[in-house]
């Protein structure tokens, strides 16, 4: 049994193969991400899924791609909990970005491609190789124009009193805007990046309104200006997107794209069926 993962902060979608390459199964759990998770809560959200547990000894091989898996210590991290897991497996981990890249691109094609979910990524493809030019900092520092970012800018204005008052009054029906529940959530409870991302859904539910219109440009702005021309060959390639904030929020990103002179090129929400026919297509060469 092959077991195909990707895995965001939010949330982890497994699916799996047999020897033919027919699906057996598919399941999530919540994400696996080893910058924020201590090795209990992942051991606790895997065996509390009852597929994974149940074919646990039957899987051969995991290919994983998973968020916060950007360095070999976080990559090693995971491996010897997957490998302690799945016993019989041999265990492949990679960052998130490859799965975004399998998922988008053709054959040999040149381009960049960008994650814009619960966090953010970006890098260049030229058809053989994968290459990032900045290490990411996570959810603190960096991850502009990400499900994060924008929760992180509504909480702060919303203290600061810089939201409109007929949009902050809607903001705090639909969320708990206690500063204590929010303290906790952020200095006490895991995974405070998939807390701080869940407000983005106000976002793109009000993103007709002009202050969110000025908060969606000026998180893609900033993405654009320090991910994207990163890379020299910005404008002569076309630039990938993965991830539901790219994905809800595609007409504002394409509108952008073209005032940078750059080209829009596939949108996914999930790159999950994209990364199990390459997988298939590896099984039969």
């Amino acid at each position: 049994m092959i077991l195909i993962v990707d895995s965001g902060a939010t949330k982890a979608d497994w699916i799996a193969l047999d020897e033919n390459g027919n699906q057996l199964f598919f399941t999530q759990t919540l994400g696996l991400s080893p910058e924020v998770l201590p090795r209990e809560i992942i051991d606790e959200r895997l065996a509390n899924n009852f597929e994974l547990f149940k074919h646990r000894k039957e899987v051969t091989q995991l290919f994983f791609y998973g968020a916060g898996c950007g360095t070999l210590r976080m990559r090693n991290f995971l491996r010897d909990i997957f490998q302690a897991y799945f016993p019989n497996g041999k265990i492949i981990v990679k960052e998130d970005t490859y799965a975004a890249v399998y998922a988008t691109v053709t054959i040999e094609e040149q381009a960049i491609v960008a994650i814009l979910g619960t966090g953010s990524n970006c890098s260049y493809w030229d058809g053989h190789e994968l290459f990032q030019k900045v290490d990411s900092l996570g959810y603190i520092l960096m991850d502009d124009c990400s499900g994060n970012y924008f929760g992180r800018q509504l909480l702060r204005d919303y203290y600061y009193h810089k939201i409109p008052k007929h949009l902050a009054s809607k903001f705090a029906q639909n969320y708990d805007m206690e500063a204590d529940v929010i303290k906790n959530h952020l200095y006490r409870q895991p995974n405070p990046n998939t807390y701080l991302a869940t407000f983005a859904r106000f976002v793109i539910e009000n993103k007709k309104e002009e202050y969110m219109l000025k908060l969606i440009r000026k998180g893609m702005q900033l993405f654009i200006d320090n991910s994207i021309r990163q890379f020299e060959q910005a404008e002569r390639v076309p630039v990938h997107f993965i991830g539901s904030i790219a994905f809800y929020l595609k007409d504002e990103l394409n509108a952008i794209l073209e005032e940078n002179n750059l080209k829009m090129g596939k949108v996914l929400r999930k790159p999950i069926d994209g990364l199990v026919e390459y997988h298939k297509n590896l099984m039969f060469e």
